[in-house]
């Protein structure tokens, strides 16, 4: 029988009416693996808008109480021989969601869910990887992934998700265009140059056939959702695809005669539906990006780091659109 852990662990206990009540409780927890499942020593921790969004109950399957977090990059310490000591990361929507999660010195996860850490990449750059790159893996993978006669456009290109993209698109070696809202350059790594269009002073679906000679993009990734849905819609070349993974405003309007006239296709995704074990699945599909240097983590700022106690500032710190990869670290 796999003994008992003792953890220590953030509680919500109930859902808040907005980020700024969120009060999250740490309690003391007793944690016992299955036999397919180890135990893991938390050593960072990513707080995604996802947390956030769950914790103020814009996802009514989330339950109470629970543990929050669906990153994490630590240690196994219980588990089959093969796994204990090592090194791991991972991912997950059903992590701090639907059971408890990540944001806790210690975690009970299936063994087939987790993702030995790249070499050179610290514990709390790991943290960060999971959900953007799992969200931008599995967009690529259901739409196509990039070829390197593809152009690539990216809306909302400085998001971490559409820095994941854009890393995706550029080690593929497609051409990668991206959209910001004003005038900055791309932040991200990518191993070759990025084309930027300021959504603010250009008309972005003009600017793309121009860049592309009038064909448009193979494949356009669009992060920010219905505010962009326009500009995709009109940027895409003849079958092509746009993958879509949020919304400001549920309702777009639709041109049917286009849509089929130009043999699009609309991909949605939702990370939230992935288990641990298939987010773990897509991640390791990234490894040898990581290990060639096609593919790198967030930079994190010490500043973005914070202790459990301090876990209220990481929520109000995403939720208020940081630009930062904003990482709890259990021993802080």
């Amino acid at each position: 029988m796999a003994k008992a852990i003792a953890a220590i662990a953030l509680r919500l206990n109930a859902k808040a009416a907005d980020a700024a009540s969120l009060a999250p409780a740490i309690e003391k927890r007793a944690l016992t693996r299955g036999s397919d499942e180890v135990v893991v020593e938390i050593r960072a921790a990513a707080v995604n808008p996802s947390d956030v969004k769950a914790a103020t109950g814009l996802m009514p399957y989330a339950v109470f109480p629970r543990t929050p977090g669906r990153d994490f990059a630590g240690v196994v310490i219980d588990g089959p021989p093969q796994w204990l000591g090592r090194e791991v990361f991972g991912s997950s929507g059903d992590l701090g969601i639907r059971r408890d999660g990540t944001h806790a010195t210690h975690l009970v996860v299936e063994a087939a869910a987790l993702v030995e850490k790249p070499a050179g990449v610290s514990m709390e750059e790991a943290a960060g990887i999971g959900v953007p790159f799992v969200t931008a893996i599995e967009g690529f993978r259901r739409a196509g992934v990039p070829a390197a006669h593809d152009t690539v456009l990216i809306m909302g290109l400085n998001g971490k998700v559409g820095q994941a993209a854009a890393q995706l698109a550029a080690w593929h070696g497609a051409r990668v265009i991206g959209v910001v809202r004003k005038d900055e350059p791309y932040e991200g790594h990518a191993t070759s140059s990025i084309e930027v269009i300021n959504s603010a002073a250009t008309d972005v679906a003009a600017r793309v056939r121009e860049l592309t000679d009038g064909k448009g993009a193979d494949i356009v990734f669009n992060t920010v959702g219905d505010p962009y849905f326009q500009a995709a819609h009109r940027s895409l070349a003849l079958a092509g695809r746009q993958i879509l993974i949020a919304a400001v405003g549920p309702v777009v309007e639709f041109n049917i005669l286009e849509f089929y006239r130009g043999r699009h296709t609309y991909v949605g995704i939702d990370t939230l539906a992935f288990s641990s074990v298939v987010s773990g699945d897509l991640l390791r599909e990234a490894l040898p990006g990581f290990a060639g240097g096609h593919l790198k983590p967030y930079p994190i700022s010490p500043n973005a780091i914070h202790s459990l106690a301090d876990a209220k500032a990481a929520y109000l710190a995403v939720i208020g659109s940081s630009r930062d990869r904003v990482i709890l670290k259990p021993s802080t």
